[in-house]
């Protein structure tokens, strides 16, 4: 299942709420959910791949995916974050095979190279149908003590490429995220939000740890192939309690005696498209180590500077400019440092004030 809910309002102007980041085509014309699917090719057959969205996108969706069928599109009718979304999907696929072994990614990654992931993530299946009652996560090495990230501390090894994760700390403050990154990778592994486990031991975790989410989604499931799909999805679904599925899963679950936590390093390309200098890592560099996404352009003096444009016919230029970033779009343009581009998103509540829905 690939989760392609997110908001992205950390690219904006061009991510927007009738065309989130992930399906946005601005990485060589394909967006992210076409890129994480195009991943799985040969991997996993296309008609056990199922995507989990917003129910306003999935016109959009299986227009662009015409190989995601009606059965295949699990639409949410409002965000309630990643324990939601995995839930709900779990569920249904419990309903449909309960001894399906799930794995779950993201439409946010950039990951190279392709056939080394897939290497990685048929090891994981086969770790865990080896072991009942085991969650697993992909490992990925920091580069730096971000604060964005969860960390997994790794302990001993449960197969040749796996280890058990003796601690899951989501998201950790700049002093804790330091220590860990010092400790090194032999120790701590950013959590990628990648998962692969049982259906069954993902639903026994949601009810041990969130009854009244799992009693929710169950309800639902039990209503999916059903004609009270819609009604009783939009009538319970807003109702739960809205939590990532790390804070509500894998912390507790590493610290929980019935269940084992896994972790397998993926040491690949990898790059979370959640911002404009994230994204700018996948553009074209110039002399000027400029990163440029826009047909027309002429950077006069630049450095430094990421310039996009979602208009082939509209020109940018610019002159003495250093450590920008630019983005065109017909509705918007943003102008800012590099080192606010975290500040977007405080931008974006503000437009929403002041301007409205409709330059969101």
């Amino acid at each position: 299942m690939v989760m392609a809910g997110g908001s992205g309002t950390r690219l904006w102007p061009m991510s927007r709420k009738s065309l989130p980041k992930q399906l946005i085509p601005f990485i060589e014309g394909k967006s992210l959910l076409e890129i994480a699917l195009d991943r799985l090719d040969g991997l996993i057959p296309t008609e056990q791949c199922l995507v989990c969205a917003s129910e306003a996108h999935a016109d959009v969706i299986q227009k662009a995916i015409p190989t995601i069928g009606t059965d295949q599109f699990l639409g949410e009718p409002c965000g309630r974050d990643t324990l939601n979304a995995v839930g709900l999907s779990a569920a249904v696929i419990f309903n449909r095979d309960p001894d399906a072994v799930m794995a779950v990614f993201t439409a946010d990654h950039v990951i190279r190279p392709v056939k080394e992931f897939q290497q990685i993530v048929q090891s994981a299946f086969e770790l865990v149908e080896q072991n009942e009652k085991t969650l697993l996560t992909f490992g990925i090495t920091p580069t730096e003590p971000s604060t964005a990230y969860g960390y997994l501390e790794l302990g001993e090894h449960i197969s040749n490429k796996g280890f058990i994760v003796n601690c899951f700390r989501e998201k950790p403050n700049a002093e804790t995220a330091t220590q860990f990154f010092r400790k090194g990778p032999d120790h701590y592994l950013w959590n990628s939000g990648m998962f692969v486990w049982r259906v069954a031991d993902v639903m026994e975790c949601i009810q041990r740890y969130h009854p009244s989410n799992y009693a929710g989604l169950v309800k639902i499931a039990e209503a999916w192939d059903t004609p009270q799909r819609s009604r009783i999805l939009n009538d319970i679904y807003p109702t739960l309690e809205k939590i990532s599925v790390d804070f509500a899963i894998m912390e507790p679950a590493s610290q929980d005696a019935d269940i084992n936590v896994a972790a397998i390093p993926m040491p690949l390309q990898w790059l979370d498209v959640g911002s404009w200098p994230s994204f700018a890592r996948t553009c074209n560099m110039d002399e000027n180590e400029n990163a440029v996404s826009a047909n027309k352009t002429l950077l006069m003096d630049t450095r430094d500077t990421l310039v996009a444009s979602s208009d082939p016919e509209h020109l940018i230029t610019t002159i003495g400019c250093d450590d920008l970033v630019i983005i065109h779009t017909d509705k918007s343009t943003l102008v800012c440092r590099k080192d606010r581009t975290e500040d977007v998103k405080t931008l974006h509540q503000q437009i929403g004030e002041r301007f409205g829905e409709d330059w969101l």
